[in-house]
């Protein structure tokens, strides 16, 4: 199977091809008959196709412009989330950069296997910290272990890495609001929680937010919407947590994961059987009626059909939290995701929700 660079490598070219091909024809007309009303002679219009090119040119290649990198030595990175999944391996991928690293683990103190392995690396750079981003105490009681750690040495809290979540499925009708509070508790107030609580030391440092959001934090789907909802909000938060820190000097970057389901186990299929069974019993009466059993189980195979979906290699995930964290100007958004789910997202937000949802839904 092709690498994903290479197949959005492909999809490029096809854009940029089929962008040619309309500029080339369609738009002159256009932009001629615009130039006649407006009475500017019609000799313009190249030099208008040729600019749009260009920027469209430039949007392309930035991201491969190399914009240097911050030095490594006497930073510190806050990492919730390292139990399993991407803060796991986040927290190996950092450690052996360089960096200091304070992992926070959900399990550290019931001797979770993820704190286990990350403490049998026995290096002064790796602080495995008892985490529960939900719990005030404990983010507090680790932000201020962290300020001891740091006071010892001559390091400074680059950055916090917000990468603690959860995830769920269930219609609307079906999902309890005890659900909804539950998932926006953990991936959106612990995200918040959590940077206010280190914001101080990252300000001074002058250092990096990355708060790790989802594709489901620009657009919706079926069956996920407390999860769309805590996404949509993280969106939002760093979006104006940016605005505010760009008089401090501090970067605040989004990362939106695409379907990493087989890399990370958050879905299997034992999950999505309790689950199920716990939709279905805890659900209205009316409800199961109007639904009926049978539109039920054919949602619940479509999730079954998840599990074995997605990438399978974290490695994307993790090069652009490092160049969110290391490169000198970070990008605002990192999209690391495969090439039909980009796609898709490109289309639901930038086109007519008539037309997306024609298209998908």
């Amino acid at each position: 199977m092709a690498s994903l660079p290479a197949l959005r490598a492909v999809l490029l070219v096809a854009l940029s091809v089929f962008l040619t091909v309309v500029l080339g024809f369609g738009l002159p007309a256009l932009l001629n008959a615009f130039m006649r009303m407006l009475g500017l002679p019609e000799t313009s219009v190249t030099e208008c196709i040729v600019a749009l090119y260009a920027v469209f040119v430039l949007y392309v290649a930035t991201p491969r412009i190399p914009r240097g990198l911050v030095e490594v030595k006497g930073k510190a990175v806050l990492i919730t989330g390292c139990d399993t999944g991407f803060g796991y391996a986040l927290a190996k991928h950092l450690h052996k950069l360089g960096f200091t690293v304070f992992a926070g683990c959900l399990l550290k103190d019931k001797g979770g296997d993820g704190a286990k392995e990350l403490e049998e690396l026995h290096s002064d750079r790796m602080k495995v910290v008892q985490l529960d981003v939900c719990n005030e105490e404990q983010v507090n009681k680790a932000v201020d272990h962290i300020k001891e750690i740091l006071g010892e040495s001559e390091a400074v809290l680059w950055a916090v890495v917000n990468n603690a979540g959860v995830s769920t499925f269930g219609e609307v009708e079906f999902t309890s609001m005890d659900t909804y509070k539950h998932v926006s508790e953990v991936n959106l107030w612990g995200t918040i929680r959590v940077t206010k609580a280190v914001l101080p030391l990252i300000r001074r440092a002058k250092g990096r937010v990355v708060n790790v959001a989802s594709m489901y934090g620009r657009m919706g789907n079926i069956m996920r919407s407390p999860y769309c909802i805590s996404k949509y909000g993280v969106e939002a938060f760093s979006d104006c947590l940016r605005y505010e820190m760009k008089a401090w000097g501090v970067k605040v970057s989004i990362i939106e994961p695409g379907n990493f389901i087989v890399a990370t186990g958050i879905l299997t299929r034992d999950i999505v059987a309790t689950t199920a069974n716990k939709l279905w019993s805890e659900a209205p009466s009316e409800v199961k009626e109007d639904y009926g059993k049978t539109h039920f189980e054919q949602n619940m195979a479509l999730m079954r059909s998840y599990c074995s979906s997605g990438q399978k290699d974290t490695v994307s995930v993790l090069d652009d939290i490092t160049d969110a964290i290391m490169s000198k100007r970070p990008h605002t958004r990192y999209n690391p995701m495969e090439p039909h789910w980009w796609i898709r997202m490109q289309v639901m937000t930038h086109l007519p929700g008539a037309i997306s949802d024609l298209l998908y839904f």
